[in-house]
């Protein structure tokens, strides 16, 4: 009688596939493509929605900030008083602005031309131009499809292409 005993180089649970280095390449490649692809893909939209940049020529703008400090000056020494409502009627409607303007005696200022901007903090996209007409003397009316939220309101005033009033106001539409 004799005894055969075979012996086995590796368990049930070691059958299979066995680990190279090919197959941790793949798993490596496959981790660090999925982070590429996902930081890829965030970048493009970060980018795409918002350039981050204020002004279109922050350089020209910057070369004219003396004329600015001097046109506010001018315009201080006016005295003008100058007051801005805007509304909505009802719930997704038109936004009226309502712009009254006096001088120093609080005799109302005619025959100017009005222009206000309607720019929104979060994105430039949504900023848009309102036409202002002249309603009564001194009193300058707009309609514009704003909608609900934080508003920058921007009011120039020119007469003979000169700028004689600026200002811009936070409001709040709901």
């Amino acid at each position: 009688m004799s005894l055969r005993m075979e012996v086995s180089s590796g368990s049930s649970a070691q059958k299979g596939r066995a680990f190279t280095g090919w197959m941790a390449l793949a798993i490596l490649a496959g981790f660090f493509g999925t982070i590429f692809c996902a930081n890829a893909s965030l970048v493009y939209y970060a980018i795409s929605t918002f350039s981050g940049e204020q002004e279109a020529s922050p350089y020209e703008h910057g070369l004219a900030y003396d004329k600015e400090i001097a046109a506010a000056r001018a315009q201080e020494a006016r005295g003008w008083r100058v007051s801005v409502d805007a509304l909505r009627p009802q719930s997704g409607a038109r936004a009226l602005i309502d712009i009254t303007m006096r001088d120093a005696d609080d005799q109302p200022i005619q025959g100017l031309a009005v222009t206000a901007a309607l720019e929104f903090p979060a994105d430039k996209k949504l900023d848009q131009h309102a036409t202002v007409n002249e309603a009564e003397p001194g009193d300058y009316r707009a309609e514009a499809a704003m909608r609900p939220g934080q508003w920058d309101l921007v009011i120039e005033a020119k007469r003979d292409g000169e700028r004689l009033f600026r200002s811009r106001n936070r409001m709040v539409l709901r």
